[in-house]
């Protein structure tokens, strides 16, 4: 059998985890008073279902309860008696594993065919991205210096940040003129956070989950709460006397498309404004039962069967 047919039976694993645990994130998403910079985060889960194969073992899983349904575990490797990394088996069509042998040969010539174009498709949507990417950075490569790492282009419409290693902030042209000091603060917490960073790595997980359709709605809500999430550290900073100004501003922004930059008008204008207007800074109390509560969801669906 070949090692491509091998990753691809993997992957299609994954994919159905990655599945199952964002039905929840999207289900959790639903409960309004979750603060959006807290809801980011839990994008993670479905993103590291659809990367790594393997978890540890408990019996506290959300897996444990589907193990008794459907799925089926698989240890790999078992330090102790108490300890256990697993990957899950999904699909269970294959009667033995590493190498891989399935139930009936109709079966190891249906992965064996989805496999080849998986990969072709996966290239092919790869090598897209990477000149998105180039021809994106291409286009703002003559943008006027303005101060810091701020610039000024003829060929944007909106804000943005660009770039990862040294990102560059860049303006239309007509902002000149205006009064930027909350735009520029929130492109500068987009590059605090890294979200060029994680924008990329999420698009290229969904290239190889490109199969998998409910992957491209998980990226599209995981790029409107970055959005949403930025805008909240923005408020937390400037203090409840500037929310009305800063909701000003964006409805004042033009929406531009980016696919590699995080936008200072890239999420629906009128999703933000809400959030924006019910804002509500945390307190250390409700801070401390948030985070406990993002540290019992990611154990009980990153974890499997015990």
């Amino acid at each position: 059998m070949s090692m491509l047919q091998e990753i691809f039976y993997w992957v299609f694993n994954m994919s159905i985890m990655a599945t199952i645990t964002g039905i929840f994130v999207m289900l959790i998403r639903l409960v309004k008073k979750l603060p959006r910079r807290l809801m980011v985060v839990l994008w993670a889960i479905p993103f590291l279902r659809m990367t790594v194969p393997f978890g540890l073992n408990s019996s506290y899983s959300l897996m444990s309860l589907l193990s008794k349904i459907t799925t089926k575990t698989i240890v790999v490797y078992q330090p102790t008696d108490d300890v256990g990394f697993s990957v899950t088996n999904c699909v269970m069509a294959a009667d033995t594993y590493f190498p891989i042998t399935y139930k009936v040969n109709i079966l190891e010539n249906i992965f064996k065919v989805a496999s080849v174009i998986w990969i072709i498709v996966c290239l092919a949507i790869l090598l897209m991205l990477a000149v998105i990417y180039i021809t994106t950075l291409y286009e703002v490569k003559d943008a006027a210096y303005l101060r810091d790492n701020i610039y000024l282009s003829e060929k944007i419409i909106s804000p943005a940040v660009y770039g990862i290693i040294k990102p560059k902030i860049i303006l239309p042209v007509s902002y000149k003129d205006r009064d930027i000091e909350l735009v520029i603060l929130h492109e500068k917490m987009h590059i605090h956070s890294a979200d060029n960073l994680w924008r990329i790595l999420a698009f290229f997980i969904v290239a190889v989950h490109w199969f998998n359709p409910l992957s491209w709605l998980y990226l599209k809500l995981f790029l409107a709460d970055i959005e949403l999430s930025c805008d909240e550290r923005v408020l937390t900073k400037v203090g409840d006397s500037r929310t009305k100004e800063y909701a000003l501003s964006l409805l004042e922004s033009r929406q531009g498309a980016t696919v590699f930059a995080s936008a200072f008008g890239g999420a629906k204008i009128r999703t933000r404004i809400e959030n924006i207007l019910s804002f509500k800074k945390m307190t250390w109390f409700s801070l401390t039962v948030f985070v406990a509560l993002l540290g019992i969801i990611f154990y009980v669906l990153l974890t499997n069967a015990g």
